[in-house]
């Protein structure tokens, strides 16, 4: 049985640790960046009221997340919005509907404690547009990088 729900950090983070490793295997545009979560920032983040990881579960075993940084937004003070730090689902369970269950459940929550927007970020590579624009999301930017430890070409 699908359960999605808001966790806390400590409850979550155990049980995340495969996925996030599958996680970063599938999609890190940086292969030669190793995956190493902060705990102390996240902890921080949980503790100033700013972190909301949500945890998709059946039977017990975590085959889904997402997480949001939630704060005003520093360009316009008085509307809270919710930032996706992460989004992932277990390969076998995709195109089940529960990556659908799992945005719907967040954003309903988000949605009930005054969040204004949410923003969901997406690799070119691994496109979700197709996965978010029927729930109602709307592509508005594109984030370009640039790695520095580089000589450039």
């Amino acid at each position: 049985m699908l359960i999605v729900k808001l966790e806390s950090f400590s409850t979550f983070y155990p049980d995340a640790i495969p996925l996030l490793e599958r996680h970063w295997e599938e999609i890190a545009h940086f292969q030669d960046i190793p995956l190493d979560v902060d705990l102390v920032l996240y902890q921080a983040m949980e503790e100033a009221g700013a972190l909301r990881c949500f945890a998709a579960r059946i039977d017990g075993e975590l085959v889904g997340y997402v997480v949001y940084l939630v704060r005003a937004n520093g360009h316009y003070r008085k509307s809270l919005q919710a930032v996706q730090d992460v989004l992932f689902i277990a390969p076998e369970h995709r195109r089940s509907g529960l990556g659908f269950s799992m945005v719907k459940a967040a954003d309903d929550a988000l949605r009930a404690e005054g969040v204004q927007a949410v923003y969901q970020h997406s690799k070119l590579a691994f496109d979700i547009g197709p996965f978010l624009l029927p729930q109602g999301y709307e592509a508005v930017e594109t984030i370009y990088v640039k790695r520095l430890d580089r000589p450039e070409a």
